[in-house]
């Protein structure tokens, strides 16, 4: 193991945030202050660290290198070990919003702050858990997905959005000038509704009714009740209405995400209702070392899209896929500002197409 790989330990720093800002309350900050240093530290700290640690385009050496580390128990155990991380930290998080003295803001803040969490440390490495052929792999990562009330995300991402990635067909895909207020309410909706019928589809194919347990959906959908009852138990109305808009908070944040990796880009149709083959050349790559580390290369993208069941360590930075600017903390908060976002992206995806 190299010693840069020590680095994917770093995904879990984002875990001890919530702890971190009541330890700053502890110390004198306001406590609803206090609530938003997870947001603060994501968005406001991170591309400063990222400058700091720079950029990292260093691929495997040759074949043996990519084989060896695809076959590194290390790296799929790190995956698998954000499960109890995360489903540990979403009940504390619960439990402290349901005995903490917050104010309406510190609330709001404690829920964002969860969520956007959850976006980080239980969706994105269930995004590299779903792609995987082994058979607990992708269980692993409907349970981080249903955790956040999103596991028709399992179902379409696979096999709808990698299918129609850049182009009109796809939910994910954001075009050039949609806003991001107008595509994340789109995605979420259409996510969901594709997820669904991509289940009823294969069922009836079969000669099954979509509406039974052979139905993926329903079986990740009954896990999610079991999860509403559970906090509904423990801490009662409060902590289920945590859990649920925590969910949709970290929904949220991935469908940001996503506008922010495949904004503008379009593959050419090369005949009516069929497009050129998905390349490294349709989703946007960001070579920042240290955000690399914190969400499991998912910045590799142009890579991931190119080969969805190459491992996160294993992925490759092409120098020639469309570059963004910086890394993902700064987009996100960039594609908030939409007139800001086009300015500076609207030439760069331009620039991209054929």
């Amino acid at each position: 193991m190299r010693p840069r790989d020590l680095g994917f330990l770093l995904a879990f720093t984002t875990a001890w945030l919530p702890a971190g800002g009541l330890e700053l309350a502890r110390l004198g900050l306001p406590l609803d202050l206090a609530a938003w240093f997870p947001v603060v530290f994501i968005f406001g700290v991170v591309p400063w660290i990222d400058a700091a640690c720079g950029l990292d385009t260093h691929n495997p050496a040759d074949v043996d290198d990519g084989h060896r580390l695809e076959d590194s128990r290390y790296f799929r155990a790190l995956t698998a070990l954000v499960v109890p991380v995360w489903l540990g930290l979403l009940g504390w998080c619960a439990w402290q919003f349901a005995q903490q003295p917050f104010g309406p803001a510190g609330q709001l803040g404690w829920l964002v702050s969860t969520g956007v969490i959850g976006g980080v440390l239980a969706i994105n490495p269930a995004h590299e858990l779903i792609h995987k052929s082994t058979r607990w792999e992708p269980l692993l990562g409907g349970v981080l997905l249903t955790s956040v009330g999103y596991p028709g995300f399992k179902v379409e991402h696979v096999r709808g959005h990698h299918l129609h990635v850049a182009t009109p067909e796809d939910s994910s895909s954001a075009r050039l000038d949609e806003s991001v207020y107008a595509f994340v309410p789109r995605a979420l909706w259409r996510n969901v509704r594709n997820a669904w019928r991509l289940e009823a589809q294969r069922l009836r194919a079969r000669g099954h009714s979509p509406w039974s347990a052979r139905n993926e959906m329903v079986r990740w959908y009954a896990l999610w009740l079991l999860f509403m009852a559970a906090f509904a138990a423990t801490g009662g109305v409060r902590a289920l209405g945590f859990f649920l808009l925590q969910g949709v908070i970290a929904a949220a944040t991935l469908e940001v995400i996503n506008y922010v990796e495949h904004y503008g880009l379009e593959r050419r149709e090369v005949a009516p209702g069929r497009y050129e083959r998905v390349t490294h050349h349709h989703s946007w790559n960001a070579p920042q070392r240290y955000t690399n580390w914190l969400l499991f290369n998912l910045q590799r993208h142009s890579d991931h899209h190119a080969v969805a069941r190459r491992r996160y360590q294993a992925l490759r930075h092409h120098d020639d896929s469309p570059q963004l600017p910086a890394g993902y903390a700064t987009m996100f908060v960039l594609a908030l500002a939409p007139p800001l976002w086009r300015k500076v992206m609207n030439p760069r995806a331009l620039a991209c197409r054929h």
